[in-house]
C-alpha cells in the first residue's frame, strides 16, 4: 500500500467524523496526542497499576467493577446500631418504634454474650477434663509422695464386658487374707456392734504369712496403739503429741525386744552365762553382763563392781530392759557417793506420773558437766545422760551399737513442756525432726531396710510418714495400706484439709516435722488395682471413706461407689433389680444399708452422674431404684421420642426402652406419680405411639387408626380438626418431634386402604364404596391442612410427600 491510498482513506474517515453528532470534535496535534498518551501511561504505571488489573480480572468474569463499588458506597450501615434519637413523650409511632428496636438489639447482644460464654466455658471444660485426666493417670502410675494437686474426681472410660466372660481376681493370698477380715469388721460396725481393734485383727493375719519383717512391723504397731483412748473431736495430731504414753509405748517395744536379745545370747552360751537364782531382770543382766565384760576389756570403767561385774555396765542394762526397781538395786550395791542418783531413781519409781524434782536433776547435770562428761567410761555417761536428759548431743558411739540403742537412748533423754529457748533439752518434735529431715532416709539407708526406716518413723510417732514410706514399694504396699486403715480407725491417723491433696502433705499450723496422710487417695489407688475384677472388696475398702467429704461436699464413699459403678458398669449387680412389685432386691450395696446410706441415695447419684456423660438408658433403671419416678419418665420420653417411628428389631435401642416403658407404666397404673402431670400426659402418649407404630410397621392398620383416634392427636376428618390442632398447641416437644412421622404414617395407612378399596373387586354398591373412598379422601384432606396449619416447623419434605399422597387418592 502506497502513501496515496492511506491519504484517501485518512480523508474519508475525516469526513465521517465530521458527518458524526455523537461525539464532539476534537483537534489534537500529533504532539499533543503524544504528550496525552505519556501522562496516561505514567498515572497507570504509579498509581493504579492494581487498579487496572482489578479492572481486568473481574471484568474477565463479567463483573462491573464501578458499578459495584457504587452499589458498596451507597449502602449505609450508620443507623444498623447507633444510639436512638431522642424523641417527645408524646410521640407514641416513634416510641414504640424505639422499644422494639431496643428489645431486638438487647436480644442480639444477650445471644452474643450467652455463646460466648457457652462456648468459653465449655472450652475451659473440656481443657480442665484433659488435665484432669492426665493427671490421674500421671498419679497412677507413681506410688510415691506427689507434688500436684490432683482431683480425686476420675473419669473412667467406658468398657462393656461380655456376660459369659469370667474374670480372674487380681487379689493375692495376701490381699484376699486382709480383705475378709476387713469385710468381717465392717459388717460388725454396721451393725452398731462395739468397735473390734482392728490392729490386733490384721496383727493375727499377718502372722500365717510366714514373713519375719511383716511380723516385727504389726509387732511395732500393737505397741503404739495401746493407749488411752483418742477423742474423735479433736485433732490425731495434736492429741499425739499431747499424750506421753507413746513415748512409753516406744520404750517398752525397744526394752521387751533387747530383752529377748538378751535372753537368746545366754541361751546359746548358757555354760559361760551360769545363770542360776530365781529368773529376773537382774540375774538376767547379770549374766549378760558377765559373757560381755571379763577383766581383759574392762578399760575405762569406773568405780565399784557388783558380784564381780562393771557398775555401770549392770546399771545401763537393767535401764535398757526397762527395769528401773533393778537399777536402783545395782546403785545401792555399788557404795556409797551416788546419793543424788539414787534419789532420783527412787523419785521415778514411786512417782511415775508426776515430774522428776528439777532441784535433784539440776544437781546431776551440774556433776555431769563437771566430772562425767570427761569420763572415761562410757556407761556411766549414757546412764547420767538417760536419767538427768542432759547433753543431748552426745551420740554415745560406743555404747549404742545398733539404731534400736540409739533409738531407745534418744526416747529416754527427751523431756516436755520445756522453754522454746532451752536448746540443751531434747523435746518429741525435736526428736522427730532430726529422725525425719536431719537423718532421712539415706542416713539409715531405707532403700535397703525399709522395715528399719519404717520402725524409726513409727515409733517416733510419726505414723503418717511412715505409712507413706512403706506404701511406695509393692512389697510392703498391703501392709501399709491397712496399717493406715487400722490406725485411722482409732483416730490416729491425720488427715488433709482437702482430699484433693497429695498422699503426703504439710499443714502450716501444725508443729514441725509433722505431716499429714491423704487417707481417701491411699485407699483409692490401693483398691483401683481390683476394683474391676473385685466390686465386692473394693466397696469394702470404700466404706473407710465414708467420714469424708470431696471438694463439693459429697460422701465420699458415694462418689466411690458412683465412679465404681460408672466404670463396671454392673449396675445390677451393685443395687440390685427392681421386681415388678416395686421392691429392690439384690445388690452389693445392699449390705451397707445404715441409717447414713442407703440403696437409693447411691442409684440416684449414679444416675445423676450418667445423665451428665449422656448415658440416659442405664440412668433410666438407676433412677427408678432411686425411687424417682419424675426422672425415669422424662428421659424415658426423651430417649423414646427419637426411636419411637422405627421398627423395632431384636435387641434394639426401641425394644428396650418400650419393654422399659410398659413395666413401668404397669407398675405405676392405679398409684400416684410423684411427676409433673405435662410430662405424664407425654409419657402415656409415647406408650400409645408405641403400639401404634408397632401395628403400622406390621400392616395391622385398621388397629394402628383405632389406637392412634384414641389420642386425638391425627384429624380423621375435617370436623376433628380444630380439636387436634388446639390438642396439638399443648403437647410436648418430645411429642412435637415425632409429629411429622406420625402424620406420613397416617396418611400411608389412608393411602393403602384407598388403593385397596379402589382395586378390589366385590359385590359392594357403587354407592357405598364411593363413600369410603370419599371419607378417605377427606381424611388425607384435613391431614394435610393440618400439617399446613399447625404451629410447627415441618421437615422439608413432610408436605410435599402428604400432599402428593392426597392427589394420588383423587
Amino acid at each position: 500500500m502506497d502513501f496515496n491510498t492511506l491519504l484517501q482513506q485518512a480523508q474519508r474517515l475525516t469526513n465521517e467524523t465530521q458527518d458524526s453528532e455523537e461525539l464532539p470534535r476534537v483537534e489534537r496535534t500529533i504532539s499533543q496526542v503524544l504528550e496525552a498518551t505519556e501522562e496516561l501511561h505514567s498515572r497507570v504505571t504509579q498509581t493504579g497499576a492494581q487498579d487496572i488489573q482489578a479492572h481486568i480480572l473481574l471484568g474477565s468474569k463479567g463483573i462491573d467493577l464501578p458499578k459495584l463499588t457504587q452499589k458498596l458506597e451507597s449502602l449505609n450501615t450508620q443507623k444498623t446500631f447507633e444510639p436512638l434519637d431522642p424523641i417527645a413523650d408524646t410521640d407514641i409511632q416513634s416510641f414504640l418504634k424505639n422499644e422494639k428496636e431496643n428489645a431486638i438489639l438487647s436480644i442480639i447482644e444477650e445471644v452474643h454474650k450467652s455463646s460466648n460464654e457457652a462456648a468459653q466455658r465449655r472450652r475451659w471444660e473440656n481443657i480442665k477434663a484433659e488435665w484432669r485426666q492426665e493427671k490421674i493417670n500421671i498419679l497412677n502410675s507413681l506410688v510415691g509422695p506427689s507434688q500436684n494437686w490432683v482431683d480425686l474426681q476420675k473419669v473412667p472410660e467406658q468398657s462393656i464386658l461380655l456376660e459369659n466372660s469370667s474374670m480372674r481376681s487380681n487379689l493375692n493370698r495376701t490381699e484376699m487374707a486382709y480383705a475378709r477380715e476387713v469385710f468381717e469388721y465392717n459388717s460388725i460396725i454396721i451393725k452398731g456392734g462395739c468397735r473390734p481393734n482392728l490392729v490386733q485383727i490384721f496383727a493375727k493375719v499377718a502372722g500365717s504369712f510366714e514373713d519375719q519383717k511383716v511380723n516385727e512391723i504389726w509387732e511395732i504397731m500393737k505397741y503404739m496403739v495401746n493407749v488411752s483412748a483418742i477423742s474423735r473431736t479433736r485433732d490425731p495430731i495434736q492429741s499425739r503429741l499431747q499424750i506421753h504414753q507413746f513415748v512409753d509405748q516406744a520404750k517398752k517395744y525397744l526394752e521387751n525386744r533387747y530383752k529377748l536379745y538378751m535372753t537368746t545370747i545366754i541361751s546359746g552360751n548358757l555354760r559361760e552365762a551360769q545363770r542360776g537364782g530365781v529368773p529376773s531382770t537382774f540375774n538376767l543382766v547379770s549374766s549378760f553382763v558377765g559373757l560381755t565384760f571379763n577383766q581383759g576389756n574392762w578399760i575405762g570403767l569406773q568405780d565399784a563392781t557388783i558380784e564381780g561385774k562393771p557398775l555401770w555396765p549392770m546399771v545401763y542394762y537393767c535401764l535398757r530392759c526397762g527395769d528401773l526397781p533393778s537399777a536402783l538395786r545395782c546403785m545401792q550395791l555399788g557404795g556409797a557417793g551416788h546419793e543424788d542418783f539414787v534419789q532420783v531413781l527412787e523419785d521415778k519409781i514411786n512417782k511415775p506420773e508426776q515430774k522428776i524434782n528439777s532441784k535433784l536433776e539440776g544437781q546431776l547435770k551440774l556433776h555431769y558437766c563437771n566430772k562425767i562428761k570427761n569420763s572415761t567410761d562410757p556407761y556411766k555417761k549414757a546412764v547420767y545422760c538417760i536419767i538427768a536428759g542432759c547433753d543431748v548431743n552426745e551420740q554415745h558411739s560406743e555404747v549404742a551399737k545398733t539404731t534400736d540403742d540409739f533409738l531407745w537412748i534418744q526416747l529416754s533423754i527427751l523431756r516436755s513442756d520445756v522453754s522454746a529457748d532451752n536448746t540443751e533439752v531434747l523435746t518429741y518434735s525435736g526428736l522427730q525432726t532430726t529422725i525425719l529431715e536431719k537423718y532421712g532416709e539415706t542416713y539409715f539407708n531405707a532403700n535397703e531396710q525399709r522395715h528399719l526406716y519404717f520402725q524409726v518413723l513409727a515409733l517416733t510417732g510419726q505414723f503418717e510418714a511412715a505409712i507413706e514410706f512403706l506404701a511406695r514399694t509393692e512389697q510392703y504396699r498391703t501392709h501399709a495400706v491397712h496399717i493406715a486403715l487400722a490406725l485411722n480407725e482409732m483416730c490416729l491417723i491425720a488427715g488433709p484439709r482437702n482430699v484433693q491433696e497429695p498422699l503426703l502433705s504439710v499443714d502450716i499450723e501444725d508443729p514441725i516435722p509433722m505431716r499429714r496422710l491423704n487417707m481417701a487417695r491411699l485407699v483409692m489407688l490401693y483398691a483401683k488395682k481390683f476394683e474391676i475384677t473385685d466390686p465386692a472388696e473394693a466397696l469394702q475398702y470404700f466404706f473407710f471413706l465414708r467420714n469424708l467429704k470431696d471438694p463439693e461436699g459429697c460422701n465420699l464413699f458415694l462418689v466411690c461407689v458412683r465412679d465404681l459403678a460408672i466404670e463396671c458398669r454392673s449396675y445390677d449387680m451393685l443395687f440390685g433389680t427392681m421386681q415388678p412389685n416395686g421392691i429392690v432386691s439384690g445388690g452389693l450395696f445392699e449390705k451397707f444399708e445404715c441409717v447414713d446410706f442407703d440403696t437409693r441415695k447411691a442409684a440416684s447419684m449414679v444416675a445423676q452422674e450418667l445423665v451428665r456423660k449422656g448415658m440416659f438408658e442405664d440412668a433410666i433403671a438407676l433412677f427408678d431404684i432411686g425411687g424417682l419416678q419424675g426422672q425415669v419418665i422424662r428421659y424415658i420420653c426423651v430417649m423414646l421420642s427419637q426411636v419411637v417411628q422405627e421398627v423395632s428389631k431384636k435387641g434394639s435401642l426401641r425394644e428396650r426402652l418400650a419393654i422399659k416403658a410398659a413395666e413401668f407404666s404397669n407398675r405405676i397404673r392405679g398409684s400416684h406419680v410423684d411427676c409433673d402431670g405435662q410430662m405424664l400426659h407425654t409419657f402415656n402418649l409415647l406408650n400409645d405411639l408405641v403400639t401404634f407404630f408397632d401395628y403400622y410397621h406390621e400392616q395391622n392398620y385398621q388397629i394402628a387408626l383405632e389406637i392412634l383416634s384414641k389420642t386425638k392427636l391425627v384429624p380423621m376428618s375435617m370436623n376433628d380438626l380444630d380439636e387436634c390442632i388446639n390438642n396439638f398447641r399443648r403437647l410436648s416437644g418430645e411429642i412435637c418431634k415425632v409429629f411429622p412421622d406420625i402424620l406420613l404414617a397416617t396418611m400411608d395407612i389412608l393411602f393403602t386402604q384407598y388403593k385397596t378399596i379402589k382395586n378390589k373387586e366385590s359385590n359392594m354398591l357403587d354407592s357405598t364404596r364411593d363413600n369410603q373412598l370419599h371419607h378417605l379422601r377427606q381424611s388425607a384432606k384435613a391431614i394435610t391442612n393440618m400439617a399446613a396449619t399447625v404451629p410447627y416447623r415441618m421437615p422439608g419434605d413432610t408436605n410435599k410427600r402428604l400432599i402428593q399422597t392426597e392427589i394420588m387418592m383423587h
